[in-house]
């Protein structure tokens, strides 16, 4: 009798941890994936918590349905690759915002300088797990990040020594003993073999048996003293090669938006357009000059609500992940994280309407091939497109395949708002246009005599929380020999 009570209580006490793990993965079910934190553990639980807790043993022992039920549907949730995406979503939030890691685990969005005032203040706050610091850090230490590996990680450590030996319900798949032996190593990496000794001793204490620890305790205790520390200044962040305006564009990410040009401010101004076309006669575009050089103008209410959301739902489902010219290919690349779509002016009323009116305020010829198709947008979690030009710089370029010369302007109609981040940033011209729905920003990326515009260089800053859709037309130089002539200066 005592073996079979004591045998129900066990599988008792399996059923009410089964349950608690399940009510863990159904945290607010409703709640905005604004927040980025938010997002991150949405797909981590979907990715990694959820299946370990379908495929446990009180699952098969008790509920047979839940594993039928999982299974309908495990072919659309994300997988590893897009949770390792999150993470490093996270990790560029944190570089490009300036943000304190420590104030991002506890679901805040302070900046490391406390002096300024939040970049975002979700509704709800979201703190991450032991285990979802451990997981970012991982991310990176798995490519060799040491300096954004070593940050999670602290953070993983420092979590999980406040939680030691307690149960998790959320049943962490990493542990303490994991999260030192990866940040030992990052630290050795990083020159810093006296903390790395540290912390493997510290290892030790919880896993005395671990063979390959103890060897690493005696190698760092030789290299310290025959003078192999090699801790200097700070880590320092890794280098992007391919980002050489990296300050001037996180300065601009963090600014509250386009600031004034410094030169004849009175020149820039708001007015009602028609640009001489009937077709706004009747309802003139809204313009506000931003900037004179380069030429950048904003059209308020370029779209309605109701034109977004059409053109948004007939892109939805061709959204593939955005690529960018590579020598005479085409490519994806971790400067630019998007997912975007190509749309005839054939695929509904709606498109046709924006085009005949982008060809209005432009006073430009957009039927092809001398304008691309309508390229929807989307930028998610800490989705972005570093500083680029939209005009080719190479005549190698793909852009040269439709045989209609260079892209001489862009017209970009955001299609959403986002609650912070997603400004389109001017590098050289030092100013940002933050996310205003509905409008429409319009530039030449080519001056009059066919040179490319320099400072036309732009970047697309990451969005911090929210979902931010643009709709881009690229037009080109063939066909507008008459609507924007050469100048009399070569020089212009």
């Amino acid at each position: 009798l005592r073996a079979y009570l004591r045998e129900e209580s066990a599988r008792l006490r399996r059923l009410g941890r089964f349950y608690e793990k399940v009510r863990a993965l159904h945290q607010d079910p409703s709640a905005s994936v604004d927040n980025p934190l938010l997002a991150f553990s949405l797909i981590k639980r979907l990715t990694s918590d959820w299946p370990s807790v379908v495929y446990s043993s009180e699952a098969t022992e008790n509920s047979r349905a839940l594993h039928a039920g999982f299974q309908e549907v495990e072919w659309e949730l994300p997988g590893a690759e897009d949770l390792d995406g999150a993470a490093r979503a996270l990790m560029r939030l944190q570089d490009v915002y300036a943000l304190s890691v420590k104030g991002m685990a506890n679901g805040l969005f302070q900046p490391t300088s406390t002096s300024r005032p939040p970049l975002y203040s979700p509704s709800r706050r979201v703190s991450l797990s032991a285990d979802d610091c451990f997981h970012v850090g991982k991310v990176a230490y798995d490519t060799g990040d040491y300096y954004h590996s070593i940050a999670w990680l602290e953070e993983a450590v420092s979590r999980f020594r406040l939680s030691y030996g307690s149960w998790n319900p959320e049943e962490e798949r990493s542990s303490l003993e994991d999260a030192l032996d990866h940040l030992a190593f990052s630290y050795f990496m990083a020159g810093n073999i006296s903390h790395a000794l540290t912390l493997s001793r510290e290892f030790l204490h919880y896993d005395p048996s671990n063979q390959r620890v103890t060897r690493n305790v005696a190698k760092y205790q030789k290299l310290l003293e025959t003078g192999g520390d090699r801790m200097g200044g700070p880590l320092q962040r890794p280098n992007v090669t391919h980002l050489q305006n990296r300050d001037a564009y996180e300065e601009l990410c963090q600014g509250l938006g386009a600031q004034m040009a410094p030169e004849r401010p009175s020149r820039l101004s708001c007015s009602y357009e028609t640009n001489g076309s009937p077709y706004l006669l009747l309802q003139p575009a809204k313009k506000e000059t931003l900037r004179l050089q380069p030429y950048v103008v904003l059209y308020h209410d370029f779209v309605s609500d109701a034109e977004a959301e059409t053109i948004k739902g007939l892109a939805g489902p061709w959204l593939q992940r955005s690529v960018v010219a590579s020598g005479e290919k085409q490519q994806k690349a971790e400067y630019r994280i998007s997912k975007s779509a190509w749309l005839k002016d054939t695929a509904d009323p709606v498109v046709r309407a924006l085009e005949l009116r982008m060809a209005a305020v432009t006073g430009l010829d957009l039927r092809p091939p001398y304008a691309e198709y309508l390229q929807v947008v989307n930028y998610g979690l800490g989705g972005h497109y570093e500083p680029h030009f939209d005009h080719a710089t190479s005549r190698k370029s793909p852009l040269y395949r439709m045989k209609s010369g260079n892209r001489i302007a862009t017209v970009m109609i955001y299609l959403s708002a986002v609650e912070a981040g997603g400004s389109t940033a001017f590098i050289y011209a030092n100013f940002s246009v933050p996310v205003v729905k509905n409008a429409a920003l319009f530039w030449w990326n080519l001056r009059r005599n066919g040179d490319g515009d320099g400072d036309t260089l732009h970047a697309g800053c990451p969005v911090l929380a929210g979902d931010k859709w643009v709709a881009n037309k690229w037009i080109h130089e063939y066909g507008q020999e008459f609507r924007r002539p050469c100048s009399r200066d070569p020089r212009d």
